[in-house]
């Protein structure tokens, strides 16, 4: 049987490997004002860069919350590398 009680929150920690520092500073200077200005109803995000990495911290009310979150965050680093790859 499925437990009903609702999940109190939801947490992850999200590394994404890029193929240099600088593609990973490039991509993370282009997509940190939406993390900034994210709404943070029930979910909070940050993102740092650690030379090659994107790392990602996600902390959520709930699964839905948590979900957009991730789905936002994929969203801003695909269309921030498609920007990136017209331009090169």
């Amino acid at each position: 049987m499925i437990d009903e009680t609702p999940l109190e929150s939801v947490k992850s920690n999200i590394s994404i490997e890029f193929a240099s520092s600088q593609q990973a500073k490039l991509i993370y200077d282009a997509i940190i004002l939406e993390f900034d200005t994210a709404p943070d109803y029930r979910s909070s995000m940050t993102i740092d860069v650690e030379g090659s990495d994107i790392l990602i911290d996600i902390d959520a009310e709930d699964s839905t919350s948590f979900r957009a979150s991730v789905n936002s965050a994929i969203k801003w680093i695909k269309l921030a590398l498609e920007i990136n790859n017209l331009t090169n």
